[in-house]
């Protein structure tokens, strides 16, 4: 079977893949042409060139005591989403099969959302003495209520006619799990968790500013100090980085684990 070539001789899919790369790439490829051309009429401190963020950000990754605090902030990243999300999913099963529970629970992810991460930064310092302690504290606690209530409305939005069919067959625990429950509440949890990574690198960096001798934050705060604007931007790309390898992994998770939907040729 010979496949369908376009005028320019490269098959559809190729040319729909150019497509959607250069639709992507291009805002990206506007903002640094702009800076570029902004940092030959401004001082290096206010816009340096992009070759030299593009040599700081090989520096850091190169120089393994720099590179070890990228690491740091990952890893603090990932522990507080890992604990947030834990005790967010108990959090919605206790609120889903109890009313009680939920009347009461509801108010309290509601005001801890109202909490600025600053504010919980000043609890911390407060209350806890350790720096990893610290940061885990705050990481938790912001990212802990939109974990909560993700899964919680994930589990209510399951079609209570398929859970009694499939209840009729009187399924295990176990089986009810994996047949039922998860595939009806992942999606919602890989928004969940797309929307918090983000998130989580905000605070992240504020933590690490006020309270910690190393991490993104602390060489964020020593660039500050030094005015040096091309390592500013240097470390801060690392977290950027970060956020697009972890967004592209959720979603190479989400194509695999749905894979059996089918396509619609209609988009909205």
């Amino acid at each position: 079977m010979t496949e369908t070539l376009t005028t320019t001789g490269l098959p559809p899919m190729s040319v729909a893949v150019a497509r959607r790369v250069v639709s992507y790439a291009f805002p990206f490829i506007v903002v640094a042409g702009l800076w570029q051309l902004g940092s030959l009429f401004f001082p290096p401190f206010l816009f340096p060139s992009l070759v030299s963020v593009f040599w700081r950000c090989l520096e850091i990754v190169g120089t393994w005591s720099q590179f070890a605090d990228v690491l740091a902030t990952v890893l603090r990243i990932l522990a507080g989403l890992t604990g947030a999300f834990l005790i967010g999913c108990v959090l919605a099963i206790m609120m889903a099969r109890a009313p009680r529970v939920d009347g009461f629970i509801t108010p309290v992810l509601t005001l801890f959302q109202g909490i600025p991460a600053l504010s919980w930064v000043v609890f911390a310092i407060i209350w806890f003495h350790g720096i990893e302690s610290r940061i885990l504290f705050i990481m938790i606690m912001t990212t802990l209520p939109a974990f909560a209530f993700q899964v919680l409305g994930a589990l209510r939005a399951m079609s209570r006619d398929l859970l009694e069919m499939v209840m009729s067959y009187r399924p295990s625990r176990v089986k009810l799990l994996r047949v039922m429950i998860i595939p009806a509440v992942l999606p919602d949890i890989l928004t969940a968790w797309k929307v918090n990574l983000g998130n989580a690198s905000r605070v992240v960096v504020v933590a690490e500013l006020v309270g910690a001798t190393g991490g993104v934050g602390y060489e964020l705060l020593q660039q500050q100090q030094q005015f040096d604007m091309a390592g500013a931007l240097a470390w801060t790309l690392q977290l950027v980085f970060f956020v697009l390898i972890a967004q592209a992994i959720l979603s190479l998770i989400e194509s695999l684990a749905f894979r059996y939907r089918a396509t619609s040729e209609r988009s909205l």
